[in-house]
């Protein structure tokens, strides 16, 4: 299997969310998790190519902008596509999601492999698995494709799991897209 990573936000210009007492960047979670997701799945025997982006904008917003990143997943070709953040709201907010395109789909089938696999690893609160089909990296890749936002940032005790449990949370992911795999045989 071909696994396209696309963890969140870039290291220089597009930090994503904050933490607003520890300073922790999303950027830095998700590259940190992304390429450990990369070194697990290498291991399991998929190829893998990473690239982190914040090419994440609503269709509406930038509609004229080339979405590189699925550009390049699409031409790869990827079988599956993986986007790695960290959610933020007002730092009460605290768990996981999985965002896809359609929730009755290989996108979906996909999410809840991995979402079921962080709650139970990381005991996170379940908030689900969301359609988001506005969202670019969902609606512009050509295979199932998912936004995983990990644990929310904002609030400390979530973002402690970031910090002491990072490794965890790449382990998770990547175990739910070997679930996803065995569940296409």
């Amino acid at each position: 299997m071909r696994v396209y990573i696309n963890p969140g936000h870039d290291l220089t210009y597009d930090s994503g969310a904050v933490n607003p007492n520890s300073g922790l960047r999303e950027c830095d979670v998700a590259a940190k998790i992304g390429g450990k997701v990369k070194e697990y799945l290498e291991a399991a025997g998929c190829e893998c190519r990473l690239l982190q982006s914040d090419n994440l904008y609503y269709d509406s917003d930038y509609a004229d902008r080339p979405v590189a990143v699925c550009a390049d997943a699409n031409a790869w070709p990827a079988d599956i596509f993986v986007s790695i953040h960290c959610n933020a709201a007002n730092s009460a907010a605290r768990g996981t999601e999985v965002e896809c395109y359609n929730r009755m789909s290989d996108g979906g089938n996909l999410a809840q492999c991995i979402q079921g696999q962080i709650v139970h690893a990381l005991k996170t609160v379940d908030r689900g698995i969301k359609e988001m089909p506005g969202l670019a990296v969902l609606k512009h890749t050509d295979m199932p494709a998912v936004l995983v936002e990990t644990a929310f940032i904002d609030n400390d005790d979530d973002a402690r799991l970031l910090v002491e449990d990072w490794d965890k949370f790449a382990a998770a992911i990547a175990r739910g897209v070997t679930d996803y795999e065995c569940s296409l045989q």
